[in-house]
């Protein structure tokens, strides 16, 4: 019997492999290595998820329109609530949580007052909408502002 060889034989005229060349390497690693900065940083920089979505509809002066997806339950509004109350007692600084300073004259405190408004439908977190609830200009406007808020939060000097 004929025992075969393992490594199958060179055809003739054919060449060695050759090891790849260092620019060769580098190249992947380089490749390589920017798809794990890629996904360090997205890593890194994701939404945080312990809190529902939400955008900034308006703001003027210490009043914020906040507005939150439809679906949003009223357990992930008051999360949100609790949120703002944290970094109300810790930090101040609602610049994390995508709000304009509300005393931005004032170099030691930027968030002396804030009222947060917050509603489902995006129509009354408009500017305008706003303006016209905290000037008082439409009685209609006021009655329907205060029935479509879903969430409240106030962060007075003394808090």
């Amino acid at each position: 019997m004929h025992e075969r060889d393992s490594f199958p034989t060179p055809l003739p005229g054919s060449k060695p492999k050759k090891p790849l060349d260092t620019v060769v390497k580098m190249a992947i690693g380089v490749f390589i290595g920017s798809f794990a900065l890629i996904w360090g940083g997205m890593y890194l920089s994701r939404p945080d998820r312990s809190i529902p979505p939400y955008s900034i509809g308006s703001q003027e002066g210490t009043a914020v329109a906040i507005h939150v997806p439809p679906w949003t339950s009223d357990g992930e509004i008051e999360t949100l609530i609790e949120r703002f109350r944290k970094v109300g007692r810790e930090t101040r600084n609602f610049g994390s949580m995508k709000v304009r300073p509300t005393t931005p004259d004032d170099p030691t405190e930027h968030y002396r007052r804030l009222t947060i408004y917050i509603f489902s439908l995006d129509a009354w977190a408009e500017p305008a909408m706003l303006h016209k609830y905290l000037t008082g200009e439409d009685r209609d406007v006021r009655g329907g502002f205060r029935r479509a808020l879903r969430g409240l939060y106030e962060l007075t000097e003394a808090e």
